[in-house]
This record gives structure tokens, sequence and C-alpha cells, in this order.
């Protein structure tokens, strides 16, 4: 009986073993398997998606330029745009900057409006018409902000601004001399207007203003040109600036006239 029983023990034994290492045949021989690769079609369908492009900003430049560079502001155009403009509470500063430039603006049209009384050369005639078209788009902004526009009497000459009426008699008094005087009145005009717009764009964050003074900035680097070239051309001067420093303003007259935008047919949209 105890042989039996140890034979039997040995036998249990036995199987016992057999069992384990089939198991474990059985765990080393399962196939390891790597985790699918994305379809090629996953990643390309983000690239089809299609993107919307962007929406074309507003068209900023309000100017009509001509071949001899009298520049225009269109008034309609400044009207849609402006009025899609956020109005804010305007400084101090601000208000007296629109309501000088309302007269400075006048300024520039009546002392041309005088000289081509006087010496009939067409520049005077065609650029007092686009200083006209200035003075509005700076009453169009005076309007917005509900200030008191100074100009209550469009009489030729007359100002309400002590200072504007003395240069006016200035200028006036000096273009009477001669052709020659007329015409550097005309570039010195245009010299102030650049100084008084680069000051008045540093003195404000309202984007219609900065907006309209611009372009009126536009207008008086083109003016400036097309006197300085009628001054060569007429009397053989070369001009000297009076208000502007030597480089700045050999900048501007070195360049080409800046054209106007779409509506005029032949501008490239600005500077």
């Amino acid at each position: 009986m105890k042989t039996h029983k140890i034979t039997y023990q040995l036998l249990f034994s036995v199987v016992l073993l057999s069992i384990m290492g089939l198991a474990a045949c059985s765990e080393v021989s399962v196939p390891v398997t790597e985790a699918p690769a994305v379809p090629a079609e996953t990643t390309e369908t983000i690239t089809d998606i299609e993107v919307p492009e962007a929406v074309a900003a507003p068209q900023t430049d309000l100017t009509i330029v001509d071949e001899e560079g009298n520049t225009s502001i269109d008034t309609v155009a400044l009207e849609t745009v402006v009025s899609s403009m956020v109005v804010g509470d305007l400084t101090e500063v601000e208000a007296e900057g629109l309501i000088f430039m309302r007269e400075e603006e006048k300024l520039a049209r009546d002392v041309y409006l005088t000289l081509y009384d006087q010496w009939d050369i067409p520049i005077f005639q065609n650029i007092a018409r686009s200083e006209q078209t200035h003075t509005d788009a700076i009453k169009n902004l005076l309007d917005t902000y509900g200030l008191v526009d100074p100009m209550v009497n469009d009489k030729i000459g007359v100002f309400i601004n002590p200072d504007l009426q003395a240069l006016y008699d200035q200028l006036v008094a000096q273009g009477s001399q001669s052709l020659s005087e007329a015409l550097k009145v005309g570039v010195a005009i245009e010299e102030i207007d650049i100084l008084d717009l680069e000051k008045y764009i540093a003195q404000t964050d309202h984007a219609d203003i900065q907006l309209v003074y611009e372009n009126l900035l536009k207008g008086s680097r083109n003016h400036l040109r097309a006197f300085v070239t009628t001054l060569q051309r007429q009397t053989g001067e070369t001009y000297q600036p009076q208000y502007l420093s030597q480089d700045v303003y050999d900048a501007i007259v070195g360049s080409a006239i800046e054209r106007g935008g779409n509506r005029n047919g032949n501008g490239n949209g600005g500077k």
C-alpha cells in the first residue's frame, strides 16, 4: 500500500508539471500584434475642409486724383465709411483740431481762388476745387460729433480764427507780388497743412478722424508736388522749404504723385 501511494504522488506530479508546461508554452506562442495604422483617408479629409476667404477691409482710400495731382475727397465714400465707425467722446484737443482744420482747409481754398483771379493760372483754380472737398470732409466730422462749425461766413478771406485771418492776409500779399511768389505761397500752404495734419493725427485715437486726416495729408503732399513742378516749369526756380525739414521735403518731391483708389480708374489704391 505504501508503494502505491508513492507512485500515485509521482504520477500526479508529472501530470501537474505537464499541464504547467503546456500553459507556459501557450503564453509564449501568443503573437504580439501592432496597433492598426490610421487610414490615409483620415488625414486627407483635414486638408479637404474649405476655409472661407477673409472679408476684405473697407476701402480707406477716399481720394480722387487726376493726372496733375489735384486730389479731391470722395465725399460719398467718406460718408459711407465714417457712418459705419464707432463714435466716442472727443477730447478738447481733438475738438479744437477739427475746428481749426475746417478753417485751415478753407484758407487754402480762399488763397488759391484769390491768386487765380489775379494770375489766371489753372493750378490755383483746380486745387481750390479740391480744397473745397477737403473742408467739406472736416465738416462731415463736425456734424458727426455735434461740434459748432466755425465757417458761419463762407465768404472768401473771412475767418473766425484770428491767426488764420492774419495768415490769409499775409499769404495773399506775398502772392500778389509776382507769379513766382504766388506759386511759392501754394507750396508754403501745403507745407503748413502737412505739419498740422501730422500733429493732429498724433493727438487722436479716433479711427474716423485719423482716416480723414490721412487722406487730407495725401492730398497736401500731392498738391505740394504740383506747385513745385509748376514753379520750376513756369519760372525755372527751385523751391526751398520754409516749414518742412529739407529731408522730409526732398522725400516728398522726390517721389511720384500718390494716386487715388479705383474710383478714378487710374489709381493704385494709396501710398
